[in-house]
């Protein structure tokens, strides 16, 4: 049995639809149909109703052979990695991640990843949680780290420590002594992420309870929202790591205040399918290079060398 066939057939289940699946696998449309047509005759039975109008639909035969698709894929990818010899083998990991956790710690995770796997190439997407979701739902990507977690066929989701949020300012147009009331703030233009994420929603129920009606600006880039502040726009909501981290060559700050922003929840979400190369040990690696995970690993680190 033909196992290229196998895998197409595998992800037009997975992900409902031959077209994704054509474009999971780098093929045609109808190389993908082609390829599951010839297991339908090698096994003598239909595995997708192609009659059926209302859209997508497999057949009870379908679905029992689809357990034995997981099965065969999962035992070629540990055949690979037992007999596959010494030499590293390239693998590309997709990764799509929103702009919070690529300002922040991000990077650390790949240079993890890199030094556990000298073979790894990434792809990076960069782009907003609700598609970052619909991407790695629809097999576009193998990771994403977004403020949503993602659902579907084959996909597992992990809730990460959120991200501590507060306002962030010029280090020089913004020196106000002591903390910044609501007031303050409200003298001036405000600036947040997109419309409709959750900072956004935050600040706006922030505001509607404080009374208070500023400018607000929404933005889907955390680098155009940094030099907004720059150049004396407002003052922006931002992740405190990022602050931190846009501070070393911005002349940015965190402003002290006497409103307390939600954090911003992150979610590691990843597919779990027998084709993907994020298998749990990548996803261990990236999850060890969050700030919770480091400053658990120093404090570990602390007590043993106490003893």
């Amino acid at each position: 049995m033909n196992l290229r066939f196998v895998e197409a057939f595998y992800w037009v289940v997975t992900l409902e639809s031959v077209t994704r699946a054509a474009d999971k696998l780098h093929l045609t449309q109808s190389a993908v149909s082609a390829r599951v047509a010839a297991l339908e005759a090698e096994l003598g039975t239909a595995l997708v109703d192609r009659r059926d109008r209302k859209g997508f639909r497999v057949t009870v035969a379908g679905r029992r052979f689809f357990v034995y698709a997981e099965q065969m894929l999962n035992l070629q990818r540990e055949v690979k990695a037992e007999l596959g010899g010494g030499a590293a083998r390239p693998v590309v990991l997709r990764v799509g991640a929103i702009e919070s956790v690529l300002h922040s710690w991000l990077m650390e995770g790949v240079h993890r990843l890199r030094a556990a796997h000298p073979a790894l190439a990434l792809e990076l997407t960069v782009e907003t949680s609700p598609v970052l979701v619909d991407q790695l739902a629809r097999g576009a990507l193998d990771v994403a780290l977004a403020a949503l977690p993602a659902a579907g066929a084959g996909v597992r989701t992990r809730a990460l420590q959120p991200m501590p949020m507060a306002f962030a300012g010029h280090t020089a147009r913004h020196r106000k002594r002591g903390r910044w009331r609501a007031a303050d703030l409200a003298r001036h233009e405000l600036i947040t992420f997109q419309r409709g994420s959750q900072p956004h929603l935050a600040l706006l129920d922030w505001l509607n309870r404080a009374g208070v009606a500023p400018r607000v600006h929404s933005l889907s880039s955390i680098s155009a929202m940094a030099q907004l502040v720059e150049d004396g726009l407002g003052i922006a909501t931002l992740p405190c790591a990022v602050v931190e981290r846009l501070a070393r060559r911005a002349p940015l700050k965190l402003l002290g205040s006497e409103v307390e922003l939600p954090p911003l929840p992150i979610h590691l979400s990843w597919r779990d399918d027998p084709a993907s190369p994020a298998h749990p040990m990548l996803v261990e690696q990236l999850v060890g290079a969050t700030p919770a995970a480091r400053s658990r690993a120093r404090t570990a680190n602390g007590h043993r060398r106490k003893r």
